[in-house]
């Protein structure tokens, strides 16, 4: 690694650090609006969502590959079905990964 890797490094630790540490130092006098607090609610389902769609949708990482074919797509569908209809987290996790293997089993 050069210098300027090591300080482009080291500059973005201190920036996140510093960005973190003000939040934590002084979070407890910040009060936010309720639209803030009902908008921040949805942070967490956002990034699950950015992080697990394309996974689904392109796990080869080129085009979408929407068939039967794609064991993740089959499988995060079946996650989503049960997740809407039991609203239950381990039967959603246990019942989307069943139906992964299984479906990569029978038609892999």
């Amino acid at each position: 690694m050069s210098g300027f890797e090591i300080g482009l490094i080291l500059g973005m630790a201190i920036i996140t650090f510093a960005i973190r540490y003000t939040l934590f130092a002084v979070g407890h006098r910040v009060r936010f609006s309720p639209l803030v607090v009902q908008a921040l609610t949805y942070v967490p389902v956002a990034v699950l969502s950015a992080i697990v769609v394309p996974v689904m949708l392109m796990p080869e990482g080129e085009g979408l590959q929407l068939s039967l074919h794609n064991h993740y797509l089959v499988g995060g569908v079946a996650a989503i079905l049960i997740a809407a209809r039991w609203r239950n987290l381990l039967a959603t996790i246990a019942g989307g990964i069943l139906c992964f293997f299984l479906w990569r089993w029978f038609y892999g």
